[in-house]
């Protein structure tokens, strides 16, 4: 019964009013197929409301949209509505990399321009795209007569849902995505039980929150999830929690240091606000919807970038076999180890890294990644005195750069350049120049950056305004110089790859070297089956991926939470251009099971998500560019399972040679996680086939044309 009045009392409110005057005009867009729709009123006090459905339901109740700003009155009431416009548009356009080639992009659009009944008589325009799987909506704020700049102190757009549906989210956390995921109704989230993560070198939860995309389920089966696109001079957005209301409001990462949200230049236009919208879970993968909504391509051809997967020093680092300093003091070693000294075994040598390229030249992998090269780890102590500390173009002694290039030239493989910034960006951009000028001159075409640790200047975080200023200009800054950016503790991922595809990859969760040290015992089996539906929608991923030494020997309290078959299926799973295989050579060398990473692509025709369900399993077919070899991963959480594939996506008339990676019969993820079967088998369209997934287990398969 309390649900019966909360869900009527609104509307016996609403008949009282406008039986007292008209009601107010209400105007509408809907998708290309008709199934989405957005009504958008003006209340009776001059308020914007608008609500979303799908087939008739709705999926956002009528929601408010506001700002509050520093020195000037909110802006949200007492408005008119000047004028409402619609608009059609449909293109294709091709991702240079990618999940697929070709991309559709249709929608239908809905301009709304409102204007304050009294003075300072300030104009607002709204922004609606309605697309067939689902819509986004965003602000501009036009020149304004006497004011150049406004300060924005709070964005309040509501999402009041349609009921009290299942969540699968992450903490509204200011400095990391590093939180795990988790599972539950709306009104039982509690983001503040997760502060303080002992294994976190930087972490911030002001209040109940969550991070985004923020993936949902209604009890009718429809799938939603709640992000941003285009995220563009502006404070990320996590969302508060309101349980009273049954709604997500933007609740922006502020400036401790600022002492505001965002402060911007008139005129200027927000971040897309979107809601993804499909019947079946796998039809959030699927879903275009962020990149879209973003700018098309800026750089051109960026043919110096080519997809690949590569090998590096820093699992060996991870494991406590080696360290990233030179004299093996303190550092990052310390960290990693616990806190324990450093035993002076400096990894990144000239030797070391001419054993990874001979490793990668034999196995046909074209890029080596290698950490801890630079001078500064020695002197990065506690995370707190970073300020300078590291020099990106000065070697430690053991470490030749240029001869490590040459040898990798030599045998076809690319290095990729690592700049741990310590997340002291002050220092990262008064290197910037000449940080990419030792790249450009030694033709290096691809980076992993780092930030590790709380953001100097203090008062800043690593997902306000001020930080997504600083990775974008690292972003336009590589874009001169023909380098690649791959973003570890970055800004999340907005779709922004479309218009920067030198934006290649970002970590932004928790990636594999949890596993080696956490204390919470590393990533549970239902981990990537959670980041699938949630962080994977905002995009690419380097998970590091391909651990076959899954009981960690020389971590006594840690192990992989999943099976050999679960390592091998992510590479299909966890989507990026860029795939590492994490684990030591030795691990690797006379394994029959490598063949699936020597095999499997990084650059996609296109992809099918086939089944799935947050935080269970997800199965995922690609088809690779030029070759037309399909490839098939399927993962699990902890519990066993039996998955169909219908092979319905294969074309017509062609038969394919399929390897079969498979849990073998004892495998489990906790004891047993090695044992694997490989299988051939022939395979054509429409047939089908049926699989067991062991408990944290996987499947990945191989098409291969005959």
């Amino acid at each position: 019964m309390k649900n019966l009045l909360t869900s009527t009392y609104p509307l016996i409110i609403i008949i009282i009013l406008w039986s007292c005057s008209p009601p107010p005009e209400r105007i509408g867009v809907a998708s290309p197929n008709g199934r989405v729709t957005i009504d958008f009123i003006m209340s009776e006090t001059g308020s914007p409301v608008y609500s979303v459905s799908f087939d008739g339901k709705p999926v956002i109740q009528p929601s408010g949209m506001s700002f509050e700003f520093h020195n000037q009155q909110a802006l949200g009431s007492d408005l008119e509505l000047i004028s409402a416009e619609n608009s059609t548009f449909s293109e294709t356009w091709e991702m240079p990399w990618g999940e697929q080639r070709v991309v559709e992009n249709n929608y239908n659009q809905l301009d709304i321009t409102l204007k304050e009944k009294k003075t300072p008589n300030r104009s607002w325009i709204i922004r609606f795209k309605a697309y067939d799987d689902g819509i986004g909506l965003r602000y501009e704020f036009p020149t304004q007569e006497g004011v150049d700049t406004v300060v924005i102190m709070n964005e309040l757009t509501e999402f009041k849902l349609a009921g009290d549906h299942t969540a699968y989210w992450q903490p509204g956390d200011w400095d990391t995505y590093e939180q795990l995921y988790h599972q539950s109704r709306v009104t039982a989230i509690d983001a503040t039980k997760y502060r303080d993560h002992p294994d976190l070198a930087q972490s911030y939860i002001p209040e109940n929150a969550v991070n985004t995309p923020v993936t949902m389920k209604t009890d009718d089966g429809l799938y939603l999830s709640f992000h941003e696109a285009n995220l563009t001079n502006y404070a990320g957005m996590t969302l508060k929690v309101d349980k009273e209301q049954l709604a997500l409001i933007s609740n922006l990462v502020g400036s401790d240091r600022l002492g505001y949200k965002v402060k911007r230049a008139l005129p200027f236009e927000t971040p897309w606000r979107t809601i993804q919208i499909s019947e079946t879970a796998g039809g959030l993968i699927d879903s275009k919807l962020i990149v879209n909504l973003n700018e098309p391509n800026k750089l051109g051809n960026i043919s110096w970038f080519q997809p690949m997967k590569y090998v590096g020093i820093w699992w060996e680092m991870h494991l406590g076999n080696s360290t990233w300093d030179y004299e093996g003091s303190q550092s990052m070693s310390t960290f990693a180890e616990g806190g324990k000294e450093g035993s002076g075994r400096h990894g990144a040598t000239t030797e070391n890294a001419k054993r990874y390229i001979d490793f990668a030249t034999k196995n046909g992998i074209n890029g080596l990644l290698v950490e801890g090269w630079y001078t500064g780890w020695d002197h990065w102590v506690g995370f707190e005195d970073r300020e300078g500390v590291f020099d990106f173009v000065t070697e430690y002694p053991d470490y030749d750069i240029e001869e490590v290039v040459r040898y990798g030239n030599e045998k076809g493989v690319e290095l990729i350049m690592h700049h741990e910034t310590s997340a002291a960006p002050r220092s990262y951009e008064q290197q910037l120049d000449t940080a990419y000028s030792l790249m450009k001159s030694l033709g290096i075409h691809s980076v992993k950056t780092g930030y590790v640790g709380k953001i100097i200047p203090k008062g800043e975080y690593h997902h306000g305004q001020w930080m997504v200023n600083h990775y974008r200009k690292v972003l336009e800054h590589a874009a001169r110089y023909q380098v690649a950016v791959n973003a570890h503790e970055p800004i999340k991922a907005t779709g922004i790859r479309r218009t920067y595809p030198n934006a290649i990859a970002r970590e932004g969760l928790r990636g594999q070297e949890w596993n080696a040290w956490a204390t919470d015992g590393g990533n549970p089996p239902e981990h990537l089956p959670f980041v699938a539906f949630t962080r994977m929608l905002g995009g690419p991923i380097d998970f590091t991926p391909g651990v076959f030494e899954l009981t960690l020997k020389p971590k006594a309290n840690n192990q992989i939470n999943t099976t050999l078959a679960h390592q091998l299926a992510l590479y299909v799973v966890i989507y990026g251009p860029i795939q590492m295989a994490c684990d030591l050579p030795e691990n690797y060398e006379d394994h029959p099971a490598f063949q699936f990473i020597r095999d499997v692509g990084v650059n996609w025709e296109k992809s099918i998500t086939l089944d799935g369900e947050p935080g269970d399993f997800v199965t995922i077919a690609r088809e690779e560019r030029e070759t037309g070899n399909w490839f098939i991963g399927s993962i699990t959480d902890e519990i066993a399972r039996v998955i169909t594939i219908n092979y319905d996506f294969l074309p017509q008339g062609k038969a394919f040679n399929a390897t079969i990676y498979k849990d073998g019969k004892e495998a489990y993820y906790k004891d047993n996680p090695g044992d694997y079967l490989m299988e051939t088998d022939t395979i054509s369209n429409g047939e089908t086939r049926t699989y067991r997934l062991a408990r944290g287990g996987g499947l990945a398969i191989s098409l291969m044309g005959e």
